[in-house]
């Protein structure tokens, strides 16, 4: 068996899977092993359910023998974890949830089950995705694999190691505010957030009701692509779900990005933006230009209140949604002989971490009645503004594209006494949630430290196929899979 199984794609371990050279249980026991091998370094996981993984590999073997296949079927794939499993505890990486079984599967896990995905763990996370860095994490750090001393961003930074490091072949992640797209940048690796409503949420942790969204990790575009056709769809547990056919994602990909129209907003490349990530998009851009397509600087005015909007609104629906944790119902429970209200006082109080418990306050206070008008709805105001910015450069453009973060990989802990500047490593990424549109962050180059930079495309509201498109004529006139440096 070849050992190195781990480093393949999904379409070249679908190859060798239809063509019976390799089995599922060889590819999963391959992700396994490099998983026992690098991951105490790295700890991209939370858990790793080795044997549910072998026995969803069997069956996998069992389907492909009767001659059934599909682009997932015996694809290892691991699960940020706050997507409720029926076979895995589902921390959401608080320790206020730690032990919990939820008793039914997110909808998206349901979908990959169908497809005949093997997944294989649970990956850290920010505590209720809510951070920049997955140092937020209630149990401990993931580390970035380019460098272990360097955090692999948030608040999807295990799944993004995960996938980056080889310890599967794609991984899903949620994002509210870039926490796909910023640590797949940070970690070399290819990461979309479909439209509000591509996707559904159902059994997906809320932090943001109004703003999270499910996505794909992957090596490459087309991993993504397969990926988020397997997941999209309307639900019936979810009434923002669209009601439309899946997009054709794949059938799209080598279609080329000539004749699009793109648009390169400058409020994107200004001030706090690494020059040397900056050079490396606007060589991105000559890459599109060679290519085909007509690229033009353009301006969206408001988008630069968007991370103020963002610390508004976000913080005032999870002070919402993390109400129901208080000890009765789900994981921790402290302080039960001081009856009720000192159980809840006492579960919160030391299930939730410091990031928590500051966005609960924030929020809180910012729906509050004295303070609403002047927070609350002044920030949906806002909000409105940067929704219609977007309108306006897609009547003239296919899609937007800029850097996906401000930085490269920064150190574990550089932040830990300026959380203001931790915030702005999603600057760049929010806007796309404020106004519910799909973007994607492919790896466009290495900075002079060696760490990977993201270019990231913005597409219209369910026009993900274009969006793709561009991302994956960008990836066949580059080569950045042999810059890998791999642990």
């Amino acid at each position: 068996m070849n050992s190195d199984l781990f480093r393949l794609s999904i379409p070249e371990a679908r190859a060798l899977l239809d063509s019976r050279q390799i089995s599922a249980v060889e590819l999963c026991q391959s992700c396994l092993d490099r998983i026992r091998s690098i991951d105490p370094q790295v700890k991209a996981y939370l858990l790793v359910n080795a044997e549910s993984a072998l026995s969803q590999a069997s069956i996998a073997d069992a389907r492909l023998a009767a001659g059934e296949t599909g682009p997932l079927l015996g694809i290892p794939i691991a699960l940020k974890d706050n997507l409720c499993t029926t076979d895995a505890d589902t921390t959401a990486g608080s320790k206020i949830l730690e032990g919990y079984r939820p008793p039914y599967d997110a909808t998206v896990v349901a979908k990959l089950r169908e497809a005949g995905a093997v997944l294989i763990g649970k990956a850290n996370c920010d505590e209720f995705a809510m951070g920049s860095s997955t140092e937020n994490s209630g149990f401990f750090p993931t580390a970035n694999p380019w460098d272990l001393t360097r955090a692999p961003g948030g608040s999807s930074g295990g799944s993004a190691a995960a996938a980056a490091a080889d310890m599967a072949l794609g991984a899903l992640g949620s994002d509210t505010g870039g926490s796909i797209r910023q640590p797949a940048a940070l970690c070399g690796v290819v990461g979309a957030k479909p439209t509000y409503g591509r996707v559904s949420r159902y059994g997906l942790i809320a932090y943001a009701s109004s703003l999270d969204q499910i996505g794909p990790f992957g090596k490459t575009v087309e991993d993504c692509a397969i990926l988020t056709e397997a997941i999209c769809g309307l639900d019936a547990h979810d009434s923002t779900t669209f009601d439309a056919p899946p997009p054709k994602i794949v059938d799209t990909l080598h279609e080329g990005a000539k004749g699009l129209r793109l648009g390169a907003p400058k409020e994107f490349f200004g001030e706090g933006v690494n020059p040397q990530v900056v050079s490396a998009v606007r060589r991105a851009m000559d890459v599109l230009a060679d290519a085909g397509a007509e690229i033009e600087e353009t301006s969206l005015p408001y988008v630069e209140y968007g991370l103020p909007i963002y610390y508004i609104l976000a913080p005032a629906e999870a002070s919402s949604n993390l109400a129901r944790f208080d000890g009765v119902r789900y994981g921790l429970r402290e302080g039960f002989a001081e009856g009720h209200i000192g159980m809840m006082q006492r579960t919160r109080a030391k299930g939730f971490g410091e990031e928590v418990v500051q966005r609960i306050m924030i929020g809180t206070y910012a729906l509050s009645a004295g303070y609403y008008d002047a927070y609350y709805l002044k920030a949906q105001q806002c909000r409105t503004l940067i929704r219609q910015d977007f309108d306006r450069a897609f009547e003239k453009y296919d899609a937007l594209i800029c850097p996906t973060s401000p930085t490269t990989a920064f150190k574990l802990g550089e932040f830990s006494d300026d959380p203001l500047a931790l915030k702005l490593a999603d600057v760049l990424t929010i806007p796309v949630n404020l106004a519910g549109l799909p973007g994607i962050s492919v790896p466009c180059g290495l900075d002079e430290a060696g760490l990977p930079i993201g270019l990231q495309i913005i597409g219209k509201a369910f026009d993900e196929a274009t969006m793709f498109r561009i991302a994956a004529s960008y990836e066949s006139r580059t080569d950045f899979r042999s810059l890998r440096r791999l642990l």
